[in-house]
């Protein structure tokens, strides 16, 4: 029953995503050779025809690489693929924490190794295609290796407590293992600006007097207590350009890509940051936190019922090892198989991102020129090829921010 389940959902899944993905090709392209209204003087027909292009060719770049995934997925489950490897681990190793870990390195690496293919032409035929990469092979495997080593000195002690947790805790493990998630995500947002994220990027001092005082005089009015303001060498690996805030108490700090300053002037600055200082003031980050909190321990509670079922490892292509611990398929299963049952609440959550959005956009138009955000966004629209004629079935499934006239729209009414 559950194997048919699966497939039902599956066979959805990639008829959605695929009628989805067409629908946005044949929207953007029908409206490829005239640019909106509300764009009409900013941007070119040319720029306008590159951002249909370059959302046409990601398109199918990702089209292809979800049918290759759905391969991967069932040939993992139904077709015995992580049945084998479990066998084999067994074979290989008699102490269980190691075993499990090292099967759960198995199927990362085959994933991985699967999805490298995609990276790369994305990286270095796509993104090159249309002037965005500046990612060179020795910097994306210098970057790979570090992310290797990141994730083993990070991912693998906090897989093995939480696999010691299943087998030792008994039906508590359940929220033994959702704490410790918890800890773990707070533990990587404070090491995030100062440990982790230099390890890829070089990080200095703002060295702009102008842009300096207005962004300390804007966060004073919007009370943001600020610790540090940065520049990111973004243009180390794209061209693509934005700003963020990370951390928090001490660390608490205003980062900027090098592309975004380049390109945007001191107005047009302000009003991002003050846009990025509305998620702020309406705590929208530390909303989506709880949520996403509360969200694993409902997926815990799940996967802690499901792992006792003989069922669930059985209808997926699993026969579960006898006398040894089987905490590491139920992980593994249940991850593999999790995200075609939660595709479903996509448009959900794409519409309290946009609400979101257009919440931080209008405390941004109440605390600088509405005129100037408009005018950044529209150079970021540009620089970045964003289309401006999204599909708007597609658009409201998916997308996290509002389509770009709609927001545009809404901006010009604080400006008038």
């Amino acid at each position: 029953m559950f194997t048919s389940l699966f497939i039902a959902f599956l066979i959805a899944d990639i008829v959605v995503r695929g009628w989805m993905s067409l629908r946005q090709i044949r929207y953007v392209k029908q409206h490829r050779d005239q640019v909106p209204a509300e764009f009409s003087g900013r941007i070119g027909l040319s720029s306008h025809q590159r951002a249909a292009d370059y959302t046409h060719a990601k398109i199918q770049i990702s089209l292809l690489e979800s049918c290759v995934e759905a391969v991967v997925l069932v040939a993992l489950t139904l077709l015995g693929g992580l049945q084998m490897l479990d066998v084999q681990a067994g074979h290989w190793i008699s102490n269980d924490i190691v075993r499990q870990l090292v099967l759960i390195g198995m199927v990362l690496l085959i994933v991985s190794l699967v999805g490298l293919p995609f990276t790369l032409w994305r990286k270095f035929r796509l993104e090159a295609r249309f002037g965005f990469n500046r990612v060179t092979p020795a910097l994306f495997w210098a970057d790979t290796v570090k992310a290797v080593l990141l994730l083993l000195v990070l991912g693998v002690p906090l897989a093995a407590l939480v696999l010691w947790v299943m087998g030792s805790t008994g039906p508590a493990w359940v929220w033994w293992a959702w704490l410790i998630w918890v800890a773990f995500n707070f533990l990587v947002l404070w090491l995030f600006p100062t440990v982790i994220a230099p390890l890829f990027n070089k990080f200095t001092p703002l060295d702009n007097p102008e842009v300096t005082e207005r962004i300390l005089a804007l966060t004073r009015r919007c009370g943001f207590p600020l610790h540090g303001l940065f520049v990111m060498d973004g243009s180390k690996r794209s061209a693509h350009g934005n700003a963020y805030f990370t951390g928090f108490g001490k660390a608490r700090r205003i980062v900027f890509f090098d592309t975004l300053l380049a390109r945007l002037n001191t107005d047009e600055i302000e009003a991002v940051l003050a846009h990025e200082l509305g998620h702020f003031k309406y705590k929208h980050v530390f909303k989506r936190m709880a949520v996403s909190f509360v969200l694993a321990l409902v997926f815990f509670i799940v996967l802690g019922w499901l792992s006792q079922k003989v069922w669930f490892y059985t209808e997926l292509g699993v026969v579960p090892q006898l006398g040894r611990p089987n905490d590491a398929l139920a992980l593994i299963l249940f991850f593999l198989a999790m995200p075609i049952f939660t595709f479903w609440v996509t448009p959900l959550a794409a519409w309290l991102s946009r609400r979101d959005e257009f919440a931080a956009d209008n405390y941004a138009a109440r605390q600088c020129s509405p005129d100037a955000l408009i005018s950044a966004l529209v150079k970021l629209y540009d620089d970045n090829a964003a289309t401006l004629t999204p599909d708007p079935l597609h658009s409201a499934y998916y997308d996290s921010h509002p389509p770009a006239t709609i927001r545009i729209q809404n901006l010009k009414k604080h400006a008038s």
